[in-house]
């Protein structure tokens, strides 16, 4: 068989396959009995394109730390006084992002495509506002950030620098969130996925020209990233808003003409439900991420070594959950179609598969980490001290993976659904009451190894409560689609 006959016979089995999956979520909406081993096809075949782009960005992530790791622990600690503020920043934008496209997925599984597309154009002016006052926030901020964070003189300025920039780009990744997260809740997860994993390979070799080769430093990472989230951006909207099967605005005649400049002024009903269903996540992306900056507050007067191998550890386990969320975005996607169809038995068997899965995965992933955990860490820096101490917390963390998993891949779940405000307390309860208390207990005397003894305690403690609520809990209410 020629090279050539061999392309075009996978080629045809990937066509074939991504047509059986467009069928399969066809079921949901025509509401057509699926077997359980469909459901399991469908959910790997969402999940395995998201997982792919999620351990791309943490390779990204991982690469990127190396790169800034070998400049020395000054540099790991700059980036790592600032990372957990980042987080917030971006948790606010992806909160604004899932308030709209939850409705776009309830809207297409009820085959209401109109709807769908009167949301995401409200959308694009609301998150786009919104990505500019966070910007302009992280901006004003920026310079006094590290010194409020407990940083010292020797990587304020550095860290300053990282997160403004950073901040400036927060509008190519709060439009590139937007445009994945829409297409995803429409059922394609491939072009997102393959995007992003473009989006770290570029991030990749950006970062090196600007690190190394252009002598940047810190700053160098940060335009890197920032370069690689324009690029992805912008690649993003044009699948989105010009060749989506479902949700194009550009490609046909007709929707085009429906594209008046008053279709995209965001109206009192749509940004309600938005804010209902975001609200609480931004709340808890606000609190969540304050109380990982009192974790940074902890663990700052610790010294730079602990700075450092803190920061590079949280970089090495993200290897380890991500899988999960990646199950997490198809179980959004299942949900949220499931619902908008109004069956409930299906939006139950989706639920308690995907997290069923995702505990299996993280699992292994827990194992995994715990035995090559020095490996790793090798990776990412070659000071001795900080290998050794990011080593030993990682196998501390390893004992919570699998309810982690259930904590990640619930709260799909329920976001799929809606149901966000429930959650959030849960999540907001278990971080403040739970690990903070015993972070700031076990560090006096066991220093990092006790702040992520902590953390360890917390994630399994929240995964517990989380299946309660799926097996126990009335989530699939929240938003009134289901009917039988």
């Amino acid at each position: 068989m020629s090279i050539s006959t061999t392309f075009r016979t996978f080629a045809g089995m990937f066509r074939f396959n991504r047509q059986k999956d467009h069928d399969l979520l066809a079921y949901i909406r025509e509401g057509k009995e699926m077997t359980q081993g469909e459901k399991l096809r469908l959910i790997v075949s969402l999940s395995i394109p998201s997982i792919l782009a999620q351990i791309s960005a943490t390779v990204m992530f991982f690469i990127d730390a190396s790169m800034v790791g070998h400049l020395g622990a000054k540099a790991s600690a700059a980036i790592g006084i600032v990372e957990t503020t980042g987080w917030l920043m971006g948790g606010l934008g992806s909160a604004a992002n899932l308030g709209f496209s939850v409705q776009v997925a309830h809207f297409i599984g009820a085959n209401d495509f109109e709807s769908a597309r009167r949301v995401l154009r409200q959308s694009l002016v609301c998150c786009l506002i919104w990505s500019l006052a966070i910007s302009l926030t992280g901006i004003i901020i920026g310079p006094f950030l590290p010194y409020w964070l407990g940083g010292s003189e020797e990587i304020a300025h550095d860290a300053s620098i990282y997160f403004m920039t950073i901040a400036i780009c927060g509008i190519f990744f709060q439009m590139s969130g937007l445009a994945g997260s829409m297409l995803k809740c429409s059922g394609n997860m491939k072009i997102p996925s393959v995007l992003n994993i473009g989006m770290c390979v570029m991030d990749v070799c950006f970062n090196y020209g600007f690190i190394y080769l252009l002598n940047m430093g810190v700053l160098g990472a940060a335009l890197g990233t920032g370069l690689a989230e324009l690029i992805t951006a912008l690649l993003m909207m044009y699948f989105l808003l010009w060749r989506s099967d479902m949700l194009a605005l550009f490609e046909k005649k007709e929707r085009r003409e429906d594209n008046n400049w008053r279709a995209f002024l965001p109206k009192s009903d749509t940004v309600g439900t938005a804010f209902k269903i975001g609200a609480p996540m931004g709340l808890q992306h606000v609190l969540m991420g304050g109380a990982q900056i009192v974790s940074t507050l902890i663990v700052a007067p610790l010294g730079t070594i602990a700075i450092a191998a803190h920061s590079l550890a949280i970089t090495v386990e993200s290897l380890c959950y991500m899988p999960g969320y990646g199950i997490a975005e198809a179980a959004t996607t299942l949900i949220g179609q499931s619902m908008g169809a109004g069956q409930r038995l299906l939006t139950h068997s989706f639920a308690r598969m995907s997290v069923t899965l995702g505990i299996a995965v993280m699992t292994v992933m827990g194992v995994l980490m715990f035995i090559f955990a020095p490996e790793l860490m090798s990776l990412m820096t070659p000071v001795e001290t900080i290998r050794d101490l990011g080593a030993y917390v990682l196998r501390i963390e390893a004992f919570a993976e699998p309810m982690f998993a259930a904590a990640i891949v619930c709260n799909g779940v329920f976001i799929g659904a809606g149901d966000t405000l429930k959650p959030a307390i849960m999540s907001l309860a278990c971080m403040w009451g739970i690990r903070l208390t015993l972070a700031a207990m076990l560090a006096r005397d066991y220093g990092l190894k006790g702040v992520w003894a902590a953390m360890a305690i917390e994630l399994t403690t929240r995964g517990l409560l989380f299946l309660s609520r799926l097996f126990w809990g009335k989530w699939e209410n929240r938003m009134g689609f289901i009917k039988n």
